[in-house]
């Protein structure tokens, strides 16, 4: 797993966060209930797949209309690698479908795509498609998209500690400096913020391994929609309970 995104990314503007009305600059989201989406309808699991890269499209206008700068998005976790291979299949085969035909949409309208996770266990083909869908959407700078592929949370803490021994033992880095900021740097989300507002679809109440070191801070929401039926009043109504909660990272009440 890479252990740093590609370029910096301070060119975007950071929203007043003295303001107590600002929304969240940074929202991820698990995006979950595909199949039980396609089991109720008696369809098989691909059709629910299908139907979730639609909701993908409007959570990305949701998120751009809403002034939130970065979506971070759980597409296929390291663990989904333990589904039959017909569905894994799907999936790529999906993620090739949306590679060709929605990049272009996406580099038009100056969003950059970023990838994380530990894309080598994709094809040698599909791993040349996600950094050319990267390269050419890398100058963009007014939304972020971040996917994560074959990505997990554990897997990434442990690059990053690997890392970390490995320039110790290199002599380029004294362990007694590092700090959270320094081992930040080595995960896969260098230079990303944080995210502020964590959602989950489908009515699961659990993390699954999705961005463990980066959400230590974040606040929650869980939504009782599987996420094919996602819409953007799904979105709305999340950041209106993120705008009721009091985010005060571990200070005493004012």
């Amino acid at each position: 797993m890479s252990s740093q995104v590609a370029a910096p990314f301070a060119q975007l503007a950071t929203p007043d966060a003295a303001s107590p009305l600002a929304g969240p600059r940074h929202v991820a989201i698990i995006m979950d209930g595909n199949g039980r989406w396609a089991s109720s309808r008696g369809l098989p699991r691909v059709a629910g797949h299908r139907a979730g890269a639609e909701a993908v499209r409007r959570a990305i206008t949701a998120a751009r209309a809403a002034g939130v700068q970065w979506l971070t998005l759980y597409a296929f976790s390291s663990e989904n690698w333990r589904r039959p291979a017909t569905e894994i299949s799907d999936l790529t085969g999906l993620l090739r479908h949306y590679l060709r035909h929605e990049v272009a949409e996406l580099a038009r309208g100056g969003v950059r795509l970023v990838i994380i996770g530990d894309r080598t266990r994709f094809g040698a083909d599909l791993q040349a498609e996600l950094a050319a869908a990267e390269a050419r959407t890398a100058d963009n700078t007014a939304f972020i998209l971040v996917m994560a592929l074959s990505y997990g949370a554990r897997d990434e803490i442990v690059a990053a500690a690997r890392r970390a021994a490995e320039l110790a033992a290199a002599g380029t880095l004294d362990p007694a400096s590092l700090d959270e900021a320094g081992f930040a740097a080595l995960l896969a989300t260098a230079g990303m913020p944080d995210p502020d507002l964590i959602l989950r679809t489908s009515g699961e109440h659990r993390l699954s391994n999705f961005l463990l070191w980066q959400a230590a801070y974040a606040e929650f929401v869980f939504l009782d929609v599987l996420w094919p039926d996602f819409a953007e009043s799904h979105f709305a109504a999340a950041l209106a309970e993120y705008a009721r909660r009091d985010r005060r990272f571990g200070a005493r009440p004012g």
